[in-house]
């Protein structure tokens, strides 16, 4: 249960942070102009003041609503999104980024709907007129629909809100939100509070004062820093002498999740960070202080760039107490652990744990085989397996599961991979991830669901083979075609992949404290070598927040999130060897020594890991590929 929560979340934040992140750019714009030309700021003039007002009326909110349909229905969901939010805007006078953040995706929802509805029932010749019409008609009632009813009880939350919070800080208990905030930021929930609940209300507080510190609360480094340097003095292990880059990259680069798996490791550094940012809070309520627009990334830089005229020493301060304390509160937890016997207890604990995982996986294998044991495979057509993007870990899985298809002679059955929200009904079986299961049924209810959690597992394919050939004693003629088109990452067997492995794609001896140092350097030379931008990288981290991409055998295929397509310049594979490991997984031992980083236009990459897949089916292949320092044994291995 605790897991079905934490993915919805996830996904949830995943989502109201998709909305704003494209958008940052745009806050910081208001930020520096705010900055310099209001009464207060650095070169104040009226004229230019003027330009001011229109971004954070009508533009962002504009811009979010355009974001948030696009995210549910492309294009066609934009539009109405966009012209949908005109309504909150027009109904108020206060910047209306939540009204936004609600009213876009709701027209995307509902072209949506209406698409579904009309699908091949419009007679030919007469598409244009009702798609354009559509958007019209739509578009009119949801604006009125949102002028009328969303806009005015946005207004009333945030009446009641900002009374509210006036209460909290009159009581001085504003730094409490701490308690919620720092357990929910390690659990990569940051963005979406951050974007989603601060910035908006950041906005409406810069509106009558001109500042807030509703967008120091989230970003401030100090925390953070604390636990680092804390982990740096008295730490151990690995993580220990990875912990003063990681500051720096913290700090300067603010970039927050580098120190979430420090945290999680030891669990109790989170009351460091509670203690950290609640000092931080009281200091900027005491002095006052607070920046002029939202910031993205949380560096020092940033904070610097949007502080007001005036309080940088109270905003620095701020963050230096946070700091200090949660240094001292970190060394403290870190230096003095418990006695030996808690230790011991520990272990035990831990290694119960393990069996109970260990037990509770074999039960849930068992049931999965009973379950497909049951199923009546002869009118199994089409097998799909899915993932987040449905470029990655699902082609793997869908090549090693088509060729055992294939050798069985099971010629009636149709092997797919392919995004989850991608999925048709009319699909009879679904193999995903177990941590994607639960998304995968709501997008195919009728279909009969298999978890997996190594998608190059060959004993869970052996497994689903034999029983399909135990439950078809007759030929069955194939009469069925599969209603996909290729945009949605249908995987054609004779289709001839554009791309081609070189020595530039391979990158031997490589050094990652974390997944998400290895993900930056395959990132980066996808980005150097002209095959994404670089805003792919974010998307390949976001991606790896819903759900690993540890395949197994000391393998892991990184890549994108469906939406970190419009990122993708050209179809491009990295394959890069780390000889020390790097832990992907979600146990201690999924440490992948292969990384293979992909970024696909359609399915072009395709051929390519059907190739790598073929070579990954040799366990000795696969400690050549982890030892060899030479890239033409490389390139002869991958491109057979």
């Amino acid at each position: 249960m605790f897991t079905l929560i934490k993915l919805k979340l996830q996904n949830l934040g995943q989502f109201l942070s998709s909305m704003m992140m494209p958008n940052i750019s745009i806050f910081i714009t208001w930020g520096i102009m705010t900055a310099l030309f209001i009464p207060s700021g650095w070169q104040p003039n009226k004229s230019l003041e003027r330009l001011i007002s229109p971004i954070i009326i009508y533009l962002l909110p504009i811009l979010i609503g355009y974001t948030g349909g696009r995210l549910i229905a492309r294009e066609r969901g934009a539009l109405v999104g966009c012209i949908s939010t005109v309504g909150v805007i027009t109904s108020s006078n206060t910047p209306m980024l939540l009204g936004a953040m609600i009213v876009g995706p709701l027209g995307g929802l509902v072209i949506k709907y209406f698409d579904k509805t009309v699908e091949n029932k419009i007679k030919n010749g007469f598409e244009m007129l009702v798609n354009n019409f559509s958007i019209a008609t739509i578009s009119i009632l949801l604006s009125i629909f949102s002028f009328f009813l969303i806009g005015p009880l946005i207004q009333y939350f945030f009446y009641f809100l900002s009374n509210a919070i006036k209460t909290v800080i009159s009581y001085h208990l504003l730094p409490l939100v701490a308690i919620i905030i720092e357990p929910a930021k390690v659990f990569f929930l940051n963005n979406a509070i951050n974007h989603g609940i601060f910035s908006p209300l950041g906005i409406q507080d810069v509106s009558e004062h001109q500042k807030s510190l509703f967008f120091l609360i989230e970003s401030n480094p100090g925390p953070g820093l604390g636990v680092l340097i804390a982990w740096l003095l008295f730490g151990k292990g690995e993580l220990s002498k990875s912990a003063g880059g990681a500051a720096i990259i913290e700090f300067f680069g603010g970039v927050h999740e580098i120190y979430f798996p420090y945290v999680l490791i030891k669990p109790k550094l989170i009351i460091a960070l509670i203690i950290g940012a609640m000092t931080g809070i009281f200091a900027l309520m005491l002095f006052n202080g607070g920046l002029i627009s939202a910031i993205s990334p949380g560096s020092i830089l940033s904070i610097l760039a949007m502080t007001p005229r005036g309080l940088y020493f109270v905003n620095c301060s701020a963050i230096f107490v946070s700091f200090i304390s949660s240094l001292i509160t970190a060394s403290v937890l870190l230096k003095y652990n418990c006695c030996d016997m808690y230790k011991k207890k520990t272990k035990i604990l831990q290694k119960n744990q393990n069996i109970l995982t260990q037990e509770k996986e074999t039960l849930k294998q068992n049931y999965s085989s009973n379950s497909v044991k049951n199923k009546n495979f002869r009118n199994i057509k089409t097998i799909i397996i899915a993932c987040d993007a449905g470029m990655g870990s699902s082609a793997i899985g869908a090549t090693i599961l088509r060729k055992k298809i294939n050798t069985a002679n099971l010629n009636h059955i149709s092997v797919f991979n392919m995004a989850i929200n991608s999925l048709p009904k009319n699909t009879d079986l679904v193999i995903t991830h177990q941590s994607l299961t639960d998304r995968a049924k709501k997008y195919a209810p009728d279909a009969h669901h298999l978890s997996l959690k190594n998608f190059i597992n060959n004993n869970f394919y052996d497994n689903l083979v034999n029983k399909i050939i135990d439950s078809v004693s007759t030929p069955i003629s194939n009469n069925f075609t599969l209603s996909i088109s290729n945009k949605n990452n249908v995987e054609n067997p004779s289709h001839h992949s554009v791309f081609h492995l070189t020595e530039r794609n391979i990158l031997l001896n490589q050094y990652a404290k974390d997944k998400e140092e290895a993900i930056h350097i395959i990132g980066k030379h996808l980005v150097k070598q002209g095959y994404v931008k670089i805003n792919y990288i974010q998307s390949m981290l976001e991606r790896e927040k819903i759900a690993s991409t540890w395949l197994g055998e000391s393998i892991a295929l990184p890549h994108g999130t469906i939406e970190g397509k419009d990122f993708v310049l050209k179809t491009g594979i990295m394959f890069c060897q780390f000889p020390k490991g790097v832990r992907f997984g979600d146990d201690e031992e999924d440490i992948a020594y292969l990384v293979i980083g992909i970024a696909a236009k359609n399915d072009e990459h395709i051929m390519v890991v059907s190739n790598i897949t073929n070579a990954l089916d040799d366990e000795k292949i696969i400690k050549k590929l982890r030892q060899t320092n030479d890239i033409q044994e490389v390139l002869l291995l991958l491109n057979r």
